[in-house]
């Protein structure tokens, strides 16, 4: 689940402490978004039903969210960006890398052919019989 993805980055990048995610359960996880939500929320001295009325979902939607026993990937979304919190999708942005190679063949210019036109001069004298 994409959610379950989203925690990873969004605890660490608010978070200074160091958690194994890997060794952590699907259910674990959720339970940390969860975590994350409520304080988030809390901080902000908003009550269950303020967020969820302001995230236009049911204050139970938002209380399983918070507990970690379900949500999906646009409640989570709708709730972030309540919170002013959407920063955390942030480690989602893919950017394009390019290899040293490709790099030196994208910045290489093939150099232009410079060529020198002889004119051909009509030559004015008259040809000696000889």
């Amino acid at each position: 689940m994409i959610i379950r993805s989203l925690i990873k980055y969004m605890i660490l990048m608010t978070d200074n402490s160091y958690i194994n995610w890997s060794s952590m359960s699907d259910s674990a996880i959720e339970n940390e978004i969860g975590n994350f939500v409520r304080k988030a929320r809390q901080q902000q001295k908003k009550t269950q039903q303020e967020l969820a009325n302001e995230a236009n979902i049911s204050r139970s939607t938002l209380s399983l969210l918070e507990r970690g026993d379900s949500g999906n990937l646009v409640t989570l979304i709708q709730v972030l960006r309540v919170l002013k919190k959407l920063d955390v999708l942030q480690a989602f942005e893919y950017k394009e890398q390019l290899s040293p190679l490709a790099l030196a063949k994208l910045q290489h210019k093939p150099k232009e052919r410079i060529r020198h036109r002889k004119d051909k001069k009509v030559s004015t004298m008259k040809k000696s019989p000889w």
